[in-house]
């Protein structure tokens, strides 16, 4: 990639960053959009102050969004997000102060030293090749420059780690003293229960198991239906009343625009609407008879919600073998009641394992299929070798500027399309593995986007790239192969920093704009109509999309801090910005759905050790590669020390993450009965987990009758 296509990627994408940013600020002040960009305030019934009157400033693009975001406080994201939210906002405060770190040591000292020596056997062809590492001579002493940085940023990294690993600990056990309440600390899910031939029933052989052994703590139990059926019936219940409102709101939205065409179209609409409403009632009629006891005692699942006097008693329960048959009475900590995947509780046990292997072997060949675009975005990127197997390419060069648009900014453009439909494509993946919570379903989408990111995004652009540059010395030298992987990384680091400039400035800037649903919200009003505020487009956080895409820019930005200096400030700008942006996603925008309190964590740490390691075994690789096989070997007792404080982390914090210790669980107890709120958990407790397929059925309930406007002016 020359200088020009570099320029160009940088150019555009600072351009529709600004031009989106400044969208967003004017839109985010109509009351019409409400909905859309204070989702979160309108669904708690918070005031909402947007300008009414019809002003200049109104229309202007502002800027105070953005000091805004940085006023906002730890205490204040763990108020209205959880700390999984405030698990996001950390990852991105570790990006700033890591590569911050790094950049202000790799502008002053590095930067000077790659750019001063020339290794004269070396042609560059790369427009960062003068600032990175691949422009020091072989076995110049300079090298040990940057073996000396590479140990200071590693340790300052794995300080870094520490401290936040550490600091998010202490409040989780903090949020778990402060949310005593949650039905969960009181509840164990057991699975595989045995089935009790007296009675015909699972539910007898729970209440005699936990009576008999756990006599002083059992209090309760909440059997796990087979409500196929009346799930069923729910989605066609649903679906007729989302019929009956669009009718409604076409009936709303045409007196508006055409009274005259009224009467024969509102007879009509009458006519649907009393039909719809019929079929209504007598599909209500269906479920409450399904939901009878006597039909629902027959259709029990070898799964049940036990209910425990204290937490303590819940405790020892979920952490300790209830049965000499491992394969019986499995019992763990039961998630939050809004967090519960009830579909995947429906699923036999004997089966998991293949739905687990199902999921597994589903995301393997989506990351392999994907290596084809992968490889045809190198391609772009590659236009001068391409042109070579593809002559109509040269036909860009024709029109001044299109080739470095096109192998500029294009490449990573089309990676970013491409890679937009992955995270939602692993949920669904993971959704088939049989979690029992959607937390669950979405940390292990967490994983398989983050492992498919760095293979297709960060490994196969490594190779790809580097085997269209050399392909036809590789066929004729293939001895030669290895020491081209060796130097590859420094060969794309030009692709990488336009990766950087697109995710961030034009990925976050879509992000915060959510043009998708502007555009839906705009058909919306114009064929069904709809309320602004009682209908807000309300969404939970999206970790699984969010987590991969910053820890994988992490990853770059490790691989490259020895490697390529020049990149490091890029890094610290797109944290910065991606730290705003999600600052006011979470605060106006996106629901809680669910908190782990920072079950997230460990994962993070995870993905942030491999890039610690991957920049290690880089810079042994480089550091061989430039003859200096004595910084080479210097290196690996820093990849081991690397990897014993990952264990060590491990045994220190992650049961932390884990378990719920009965330290604690008792010293909750105690608090509960020296407030007198231990019985009355307990009872809230009993009652939390309840089938959706069991609930009473209230399709047609009345919306809030709050006269107040939520959107008020300034």
């Amino acid at each position: 990639m020359n200088p020009e296509s570099l320029t160009a990627s940088a150019a555009i994408n600072f351009g529709l960053a600004f031009i989106v940013l400044s969208l967003f600020s004017i839109l985010k002040k109509q009351p019409s959009n409400a909905s859309i960009f204070y989702a979160r305030r309108l669904s708690k019934r918070q005031q909402v102050h947007v300008e009414q009157s019809f002003t200049v400033s109104r229309f202007l693009p502002s800027v105070a969004w953005i000091p805004r975001a940085f006023r906002v406080t730890e205490d204040e994201i763990l108020d209205f997000g959880g700390l999984d939210a405030l698990v996001v906002i950390r990852l991105f405060k570790f990006g700033i102060s890591f590569f911050g770190f790094c950049s202000l040591i790799g502008l002053v000292l590095l930067l000077p030293i790659n750019f001063g020596d020339q290794d004269e056997q070396s042609i560059i062809y790369h427009s960062m090749d003068p600032f990175t590492i691949s422009n020091i001579s072989a076995g110049s002493n300079r090298l040990w420059v940057h073996f000396t940085f590479l140990w200071l940023i590693s340790f300052y990294g794995l300080y870094l780690l520490y401290k936040e690993y550490d600091e998010i600990s202490v409040k989780r056990v903090q949020l778990l003293r402060n949310l005593r309440h949650r039905p969960d600390q009181f509840n164990v899910l057991v699975r595989q229960v045995p089935f009790c031939n007296e009675h015909n029933a699972y539910g007898c052989s729970v209440d005699h198991f936990f009576s008999k052994y756990h006599p002083n703590s059992y209090c309760s139990y909440q059997m796990i239906h087979d409500g196929k059926d009346i799930e069923d019936l729910m989605h066609q219940a649903k679906s007729l009343v989302r019929k009956i409102e669009g009718l409604r709101g076409r009936f709303t939205v045409k007196k508006c625009d055409k009274e005259s065409l009224l009467l024969d179209v509102s007879q009509e609409d009458d006519v649907k609407i009393a039909l719809f409403e019929e079929k209504l009632q007598e599909i209500v009629h269906k479920i409450r008879q399904l939901q009878n006891e006597s039909m629902m005692k027959g259709k029990e699942l070898p799964v049940a919600f036990v209910t425990f006097k204290s937490r303590h008693g819940a405790a020892l329960v979920s952490q300790t073998q209830q049965h000499s048959h491992p394969l019986i009475w499995i019992t763990e900590m039961a998630p939050e009641p809004r967090d519960v995947s009830w579909r995947s509780l429906e699923i036999p046990f004997r089966i998991l394992p293949l739905c687990k292997i199902g999921a597994i072997v589903a995301a393997s060949l989506l990351t392999i299929f994907f290596a084809v675009p992968v490889t045809a975005v190198q391609g772009i990127a590659k236009l001068e070798k391409l042109k070579k197997w593809f002559p109509p390419a040269m036909a860009m060069e024709l029109i001044p500027g299109l080739s470095s648009i096109v192998t500029g900014y294009l490449p990573s453009a089309i990676l970013k399309g491409f890679i937009y439909v992955v995270p939602f494509a692993m949920l669904g993946m993971a959704k088939l593995g049989g979690s029992i919570s959607k937390s669950r379903e979405e940390i292990k989408a967490c994983n398989m986007v983050f492992y498919f990111l760095v293979g297709n995004v960060f490994f196969l652009s490594l190779i790809s790239g580097s085997l269209l540059d050399e392909l036809g010395e590789y066929f004729t030298h293939p001895r030669s192969i290895p020491s081209h992987l060796a130097s590859a990384v420094s060969a794309q680091a030009d692709f990488f920093v336009t990766y950087i400039l697109t995710d961030g400035l034009s990925g976050f800037s879509l992000e915060i704009l959510q043009p998708g649903l502007l555009v839906w919200d705009a058909v919306k009003s114009r064929t069904a109509g709809r309320g602004d505020e009682e209908n807000p487009y309300l969404y939970s956080l999206p970790y699984f999309r969010i987590i991969p895409s910053v820890s994988l820019s992490i990853l770059i930005g490790m691989v490259y801090a020895v490697v390529a200096p020049l990149m490091l400030p890029f890094l610290v700008g797109y944290f910065y910005l991606g730290y705003v942006v999600h600052v006011n996603q979470i605060e106006d925008v996106y629901e809680t759905a669910y908190d782990t309190c920072g079950q997230y964590w460990p994962y993070v740490h995870h993905y942030i050790f491999i890039g610690i390691i991957l920049m290690q075994i880089t810079m042994i690789g480089l550091f061989g590669l430039k003859s200096k096989p004595s910084a080479s070997i210097a290196t690996i007792p820093l990849l081991l020390l690397t990897i014993m404080f990952n264990e060590y982390c491990k045994i220190r914090f992650l049961p932390t993450f884990r378990h719920y210790s009965v330290k604690d669980a008792i010293e909750h107890d105690e608090q509960d009965r020296n407030f007198g709120e231990m019985e009355i958990n307990c009872e809230n407790a009993r009652s939390a987990y309840c089938q959706p397929t069991l609930q009473p059925p209230n399709f047609m309930a009345s919306k809030s009758t709050s006269s107040q406007p939520l959107v008020s002016s300034l």
